[in-house]
């Protein structure tokens, strides 16, 4: 499962809407097309090449710059390169992969709830009010905000966005893409209130995103876990593979783009 990730998701990554890949040799990046940022999301360096590529990295970038470190990658000192060159560290997150077949599918939330699927922009802002009410304002990358804008009007889908409602309150949010082409989809973003967390939101808002990408024939559901994400995704069926650390350049803004860097599972 991890070899076909690395295989399927990072070096060989599907382009998307605002995204190209631009995939070398030794290393793959993904790009903005509108030049704000870029990431490595795939490398096979050594002790001898590491300080090289990265120096390189640094010196192309036009804007935001990633680095998107697995535990797996070589060399060993890797993250005290990358420190090194400038870069700094956020939060460690899990790479959890599961089976979409072996899922309990479709999860029942709450009574009450009803999940949608986003069917035109105003659906878009209100996605974007719950992430900003969750992670704080403005944490949603534009290129991310456009991407999801121009899969409306896609067939299919490469995103769709999802929106958990309790009555008439936007609860929580998140969305899926698909990378057509490979076996996996992926998951977002998910971020439920403070007031609706420990209710199984959050569990109906990945099975109705599991349900899409079941539908849609992918084989892998993967996400990148935060630690409050992470026991609910195992108990539904997820498996853990790697750790991954975003290393941004200092300088770099805040909002990092969600085409490449996880998305935050900040509900419970």
């Amino acid at each position: 499962m991890l070899a076909a990730f690395d295989e399927q998701m990072r070096r060989r990554p599907v382009a998307g809407p605002g995204v190209r890949v631009e995939a070398e040799e030794r290393l793959t990046r993904t790009v903005g097309t509108d030049g704000s940022w870029a990431a490595v999301v795939w490398s096979d360096l050594t002790e001898a090449d590491a300080d090289e590529a990265i120096a390189a990295e640094v010196a192309r970038a036009t804007g935001s710059l990633e680095w998107k470190l697995y535990s797996h990658d070589a060399p060993a000192d890797l993250p005290d390169r990358l420190e090194a060159a400038g870069f700094r560290p956020e939060p460690v997150e899990t790479l959890l992969v599961a089976e979409i077949g072996d899922l309990d599918l479709p999860v029942a939330g709450p009574d009450g709830l009803r999940v949608e699927t986003v069917e035109d922009a105003t659906g878009v802002g209100t996605m974007l009010r719950v992430h900003d009410a969750v992670f704080g304002p403005g944490t949603t990358h534009p290129s991310v905000i456009d991407g999801m804008r121009t899969a409306l009007t896609l067939r299919p889908r490469p995103i769709e966005a999802v929106v958990a409602w309790a009555g008439e309150d936007a609860v929580s949010a998140g969305r899926v893409e698909f990378h057509e082409g490979t076996e996996f989809a992926s998951l977002w973003g998910g971020g439920t209130l403070p007031a609706w967390r420990g209710r199984g939101v959050f569990r109906a808002l990945v099975g109705h995103r599991a349900v899409l990408a079941r539908d849609r024939g992918f084989r892998y559901l993967q996400v990148d876990a935060m630690p409050a994400s992470r026991p609910i995704l195992e108990r539904m069926g997820f498996h853990p593979l790697a750790e991954t650390t975003p290393w941004m350049r200092e300088n770099q803004a805040l909002s990092r783009p969600r085409w490449t860097a996880p998305g935050r599972s900040a509900a419970r």
